[in-house]
């Protein structure tokens, strides 16, 4: 079970929750802008477990962040605590991805009153911060950018509109996965020889008005779907002061943590940081450092 005060006080979150989408839209947001994206645990060679428990000492307790497997299990159990009808699903990450790439996200469908939302507080530095009805066609602001949903085939493709550009991020269905689906696709993604997230820092936090993105030594801020600033970190002390800082990570206490952070001073970044450890670019990095 999850100590709802304690991850209430971990987001900030002061009213009475109901199963309602007031309750939804505020615990979304609130979360998504407190509990960053990251992936330091692939980095440094710790397991990532998804039982409640591990979750909760985790992300609350020890105030890291964690990828979607993560962030999207810890919110459906708050939901589920608190009245919450809510349907676990899988999607297809298609950001940056030349190729078809397998189904290694993680989303919730959350249905109020007939209703249908979906949820996702784990998708690196293009998170959403508000539930997204269901709707295709219809664009939908949220505190950061708008999205929408289009057709494709017997799946729904989720967008988001960065700057003028729509750019697709992940194609889904309604069909619903059991807890056991997603511990094969974490283990998938955080023990492959070919996964970014076993080689490529990433971290991204929304903030109100702006969000931060950061992958491999490239720290990027955003400001309504716009770029507005962009540099490259040039050491392993910056690097730290910006998780810490910017991202608001208490950072592990590892001997491979100083180790993984120099390695992506290398890393200039390629692109927004986001949930696809399957972009081209990132396998042919990961079989390069493999055939050194």
């Amino acid at each position: 079970m999850v100590d709802l005060g304690a991850y209430f006080e971990r987001i900030g979150y002061a009213d009475e929750p109901r199963p309602d989408i007031a309750t939804l839209r505020a615990l979304h947001f609130a979360h998504a802008c407190a509990i960053p994206f990251e992936n330091l645990s692939t980095l440094i060679g710790e397991p990532v477990p998804l039982d409640v428990g591990a979750l909760v000492d985790k992300l609350i307790t020890r105030r890291r962040g964690g990828y979607c497997f993560e962030q999207n299990t810890l919110f459906q159990h708050v939901l589920e605590s608190l009245g919450f009808d809510v349907l676990p699903l899988a999607a297809r990450v298609v950001w940056n991805a030349a190729d078809t790439n397998p189904r290694t996200h993680m989303a919730l469908l959350v249905s109020i009153a007939g209703t249908r939302y979906l949820c996702d507080v784990g998708f690196g530095a293009v998170t959403m911060t508000a539930p997204l009805e269901l709707e295709p066609g219809r664009v939908q602001q949220t505190p950061h950018e708008a999205f929408r949903f289009v057709e494709a085939g017997h799946e729904y493709e989720q967008q988001v509109q960065l700057a003028d550009t729509w750019r697709a991020t992940y194609r889904f269905d309604l069909q619903p996965q059991q807890p056991i689906d997603y511990e094969a696709m974490n283990h998938f993604v955080a023990t492959y020889p070919r996964s970014s997230f076993l080689t490529r820092l990433m971290a991204g936090r929304p903030v109100e008005g702006q969000r931060f993105g950061l992958t491999g030594s490239q720290l990027t801020r955003y400001r309504g779907g716009q770029r507005v600033e962009q540099r490259r970190i040039a050491s392993t002390t910056e690097l730290r002061h910006e998780l810490e800082r910017t991202f608001g990570i208490v950072l592990p206490v590892s001997p491979a943590l100083e180790a993984a952070l120099a390695r992506n001073l290398n890393y200039p970044g390629q692109g927004e940081t986001s949930e696809n450890p399957w972009s081209q670019r990132c396998i042919r990095t990961a079989i390069s450092r493999d055939s050194r």
